[in-house]
């Protein structure tokens, strides 16, 4: 039998309290967007998504969100579709399993 994954707690500034859920959903739908890309080989829509997670996830206090878009960045710039499948399931893996601790 399969063990239940364990939860990433992430550290969240308690007046980021308000935002942080409109946040991580945005990152979920960040993942549709970016099926959706990859199946068009939009490649630079991937690169910019992954930019733009790379400078917001540390903001809000999710460093793997910002190395994740990090990865997202440099595999659209390669055109490797295996390592954009691969952070996408880095990306949903975290949202699936973080759990927010505001202190």
């Amino acid at each position: 039998m399969k063990k239940p994954a364990e939860k990433i707690i992430a550290h969240v500034d308690p007046d980021l309290r308000d935002l942080i859920p409109g946040y991580l959903e945005n990152r979920q739908k960040d993942i549709t967007t970016i099926k959706k890309a990859l199946s068009a080989s939009d490649f630079d829509k991937i690169r910019v998504l992954g930019h733009s997670m790379r400078g917001s996830g540390g903001g809000y206090g999710f460093m793997p969100i910002s190395k994740i878009g990090e990865a997202f960045e440099k595999a659209a710039k390669k055109n490797d579709p295996d390592q954009v499948k691969n952070n996408l399931a880095k990306l949903s893996d975290f949202l699936q399993r973080v759990t927010l601790v505001y202190d």
